[in-house]
């Protein structure tokens, strides 16, 4: 398909995408009885040991992978080799062109998340997204919106939705072993590296940078805004809110339980350690609140803390959530640690029958069984963009340096231009895979 059917084809709506999602549907009943067949669209190292291996496990349940794609020569060859007979190719055009694959897995840099998967949906192809499931705000919304359109199936990348130890933790919440939950809070602590100092120069042998630029403003390639230092660049990544953070985030929503999104942003940070090129970030505190209805009771707060320089952290995990609630606390980490306390910090007898494991494997095969028809997504497109929209919220907080107000209906910034202004992006003109209402 060349570059112009291929504006047509993101830009289709109403029976024809409903059309798509009917086919996917169908697939979809029809897989239990035989093969389906998956493509794997970025072949980094989440993309390669996580997706690659994941799938390349699963051919006794009856997928075949067929297809890897990066425009790194290098990279998609060795994941095709990994893949056990794969086919390696660049442009994720073939793959959606190929009208015998039913899914495709995404682990492309941020800035294609979107757009890849609003091209697979529209294609009448299932979808597993990495996280964060957006690069910005409004593209979530775009994604939320195409699954409703064409029915697709959908798995956002935050793997603790399938797993049986967080589900068992959330339920022990559900049940009120802590009372009523009002506040959680979560941490990304850890140690990053510094990026240092770079200069423009050529890409390197074998790397085609318009397609790894793609829908992104065309800038000069520099060595260290490209293989996963890009996601410490706005026009390609989240920084590590949207990195690693996003797994907390997400957690400490299903845990709190609520619904949508908050109505209050309260966030400082900035580079209060990395002396380097990068853009994000790497300190953050950020609090957001759930008014509900405004009832005594009913509000709830979720508080975030980011330090990527530091080694000191809570229960000795570099990510976890504490949830409290008007008769204890409880803390789960996905480093597999578990622990309540009652009134007055007493500990708790409670404990979980398996600890808490965030698993790609798991959530691919919880994915396989939802394009078969045999169930649903644990992380579907809603549940994504609410916890990605924290990632982008926060961010926006620290870029324009204060706090702000949120139209949880609207998806709109109040009263602040300038910050209203992060929840899109610039793209680059006339570039195939650009979004439609971007």
């Amino acid at each position: 398909m060349d570059k112009g059917s291929r504006r047509g084809f993101l830009k289709q709506t109403g029976s024809q995408a409903v059309g798509a999602g009917t086919a996917l549907a169908v697939r979809g009943a029809a897989g239990a009885n035989r093969r389906l067949r998956l493509a794997v669209i970025g072949c980094g190292g989440q993309g390669t040991s996580g997706h690659v291996d994941g799938l390349a496990s699963l051919k006794n349940d009856q997928v075949d992978l067929v297809y890897v794609c990066d425009p790194d020569r290098k990279r998609r060859t060795t994941a095709a080799e990994r893949a056990g007979g794969a086919e390696p190719v660049g442009d994720l055009r073939k793959i959606l062109d190929d009208k015998s694959i039913d899914g495709v897995s995404i682990a492309t840099p941020d800035h294609w998340h979107v757009p890849a998967a609003l091209l697979a949906l529209e294609a009448g192809k299932g979808v597993y997204l990495e996280k964060p499931c957006s690069h910005n705000v409004r593209e979530g919304r775009l994604l939320v919106e195409a699954v409703r359109r064409t029915g697709g199936v959908l798995q956002h990348g935050t793997q603790a939705r399938s797993d049986p130890g967080f589900t068992e933790a959330v339920g022990m919440l559900r049940q009120g072993v802590i009372g009523e939950v009002l506040v959680a809070r979560a941490w990304n602590i850890q140690r990053r590296s510094a990026i240092g100092n770079g200069q423009p120069g050529p890409p390197p042998a074998g790397l085609d940078y318009d397609t790894w630029v793609g829908p992104a403003p065309m800038i000069p390639f520099q060595a260290n805004r490209h293989h996963y230092n890009w996601h410490w660049w706005y026009h390609y990544g989240t920084g590590d809110l949207g990195n690693d953070g996003v797994h907390e985030f997400d957690m400490a929503r299903w845990g709190l339980g609520v619904t949508g999104h908050p109505s209050q942003v309260a966030v400082i940070g900035g580079k209060y350690f990395f002396d380097d090129d990068q853009q994000f970030p790497d300190t953050v505190t950020a609090t957001f609140e759930y008014p509900g209805d405004g009832a005594v009771g009913h509000r709830k707060q979720l508080v975030f803390e980011m330090r990527i320089w530091c080694t000191n952290y809570p229960h000795q995990v570099d990510g976890g959530v504490e949830f409290y609630g008007t008769k204890g606390k409880l803390f789960v980490s996905r480093r597999g640690k578990f622990q309540v306390w009652g009134e007055r910090n007493q500990k708790h007898a409670a404990t979980l029958s398996r600890a808490p494991q965030m698993n790609v494997t798991r959530h691919l095969q919880t994915w396989i069984s939802a394009l078969r028809g045999e169930g649903a997504t644990t992380a579907n497109a809603e549940v994504a963009h609410h916890a990605a929209t924290l990632c982008h919220l926060a961010n926006i907080g620290c870029r324009v340096g204060r706090s702000f107000g949120f139209d949880p209906q609207e998806e709109a910034i109040m009263n602040d231009p300038q910050a209203a202004a992060g929840m899109r992006r610039a793209y680059r003109p006339q570039h195939w895979a650009v979004p439609r209402g971007a």
